[in-house]
């Protein structure tokens, strides 16, 4: 007979194989209520799945999303304790028996959509991020905000071998996500269009990647250092909004500067990915007659308003777009193989996310902030 040791050992093997030694506690960050507070501590190393990868994460990007997150913004219910974080890129040091896509040693990513039931109709169709199981990291999966985290083998990025991890980190939600906005939008080479938020996280990547796709871009945001990022990233036209918002009749001004420098017409598609109402309700006035609007930032409660008379006459057409799927993120990761597209990140240790989602909440990222694992 086997004693009851060696029968968890067996089972134990069996649910994932490595040749790495895996520690049984990390550090990471982790909150217990919305808006509670957010704890760099030890915490146990989870135990991969038989369809999952445990993933030694060595940088992690942070989202709008994750301050989302912590702070319970969303109609949507979030896992407690939670640890955040959907940025992840790393090593592969375990992996589950029936995990065939990965090998020990490889380079993974973890995404904001971690798994799905994968037999639904907007599964079947491509659209992962729809179904309504879907699993996601750092909100209904413990995140990338740890030193090493769990994701689904068919959902997880695969990063080739040699990548920069801090750099490729925030592709894997901003690009992906901002990448799959520009595919909505579905615009041709030569067209304009407006990045809304243009030198945030998602904005400065938005910007590249538009510029890849043979697009002009126009850029709105404000303050310290947003037009030399955004000129940086090779933006074509800046518009600071914090010169208008001065004057009483601001956005009639900014609304018609917009238009003069896209031809006197407006854009032909607008990328909100700021996360101001007005902002988003402002873009339906200034894209032009036929122009697409695409939803990505979600400030908490807002809504987007358009004159109704003005968009049937217009013809406009407001369309929202969620993260990619994982033909998207394969694209995404493409084109910054191929060094068309570049994170603008800063990186820090884990230890000081509480401070990175103060600037956040104060507006005053540029950018996007990368932490450090190690420390």
């Amino acid at each position: 007979m086997f004693s009851s040791t060696f029968k968890r050992q067996l089972i134990k093997s069996i649910r994932f194989q490595s040749t790495f030694t895996i520690p049984k506690t990390q550090m990471g960050v982790i909150f217990e209520t919305h808006g509670g507070p957010l704890h760099y501590k030890e915490i146990p190393v989870p135990i991969p799945k038989s369809t999952e990868i445990l993933i030694n994460v060595k940088y992690s990007g942070v989202c709008h999303t994750d301050l989302h997150a912590w702070k319970g913004d969303w109609p949507l219910p979030a896992k407690l304790p939670l640890v955040g974080g959907h940025e992840g890129a790393g090593i592969v040091v375990a992996k589950g028996s029936a995990v065939k896509n990965f090998e020990i040693g490889d380079l993974a990513g973890i995404k904001w959509l971690n798994g799905s039931c994968m037999s639904c109709e907007f599964c079947e169709q491509g659209d992962e991020s729809n179904c309504e199981h879907a699993d996601l990291s750092g909100y209904t999966h413990d995140g990338s905000f740890q030193q090493y985290a769990t994701a689904d083998a068919i959902q997880a990025a695969k990063i080739p071998n040699g990548t920069d991890l801090a750099q490729v980190a925030p592709i894997l939600c901003a690009g992906v996500t901002v990448y799959k906005a520009l595919k909505t939008a579905d615009l041709r080479a030569g067209q304009w269009v407006a990045i809304s938020g243009a030198a945030g996280g998602l904005g400065s990547l938005a910007v590249q990647y538009a510029k890849a796709m043979g697009l002009r871009v126009l850029g709105i945001d404000g303050g310290e250092g947003k037009k030399e990022l955004f000129t940086k990233c090779g933006g074509d036209v800046f518009i600071d909004f914090t010169k208008y918002s001065r004057d009483e009749n601001g956005n009639e001004k900014m609304i018609n500067d917009i238009k003069i420098a896209t031809n006197g017409l407006g854009p032909h598609g607008v990328i909100n990915v700021s996360v101001s109402e007005s902002a988003i309700s402002q873009s339906c006035s200034y894209v032009r007659s036929t122009g697409k609007v695409v939803l990505v930032g979600m400030p908490s409660g807002a809504i987007c308003k358009s004159d109704v008379f003005q968009h049937v006459v217009k013809s406009l057409q407001i369309k929202g777009s969620y993260v990619g799927n994982r033909a998207d993120t394969r694209e995404a990761l493409e084109f910054f193989n191929d060094g068309k597209v570049k994170s603008p990140i800063k990186v820090v240790g884990l230890s000081k996310l509480p401070e990175i989602y103060e600037l956040m909440e104060q507006g005053k990222i540029l950018g996007r902030y990368v932490v450090d694992t190690a420390y």
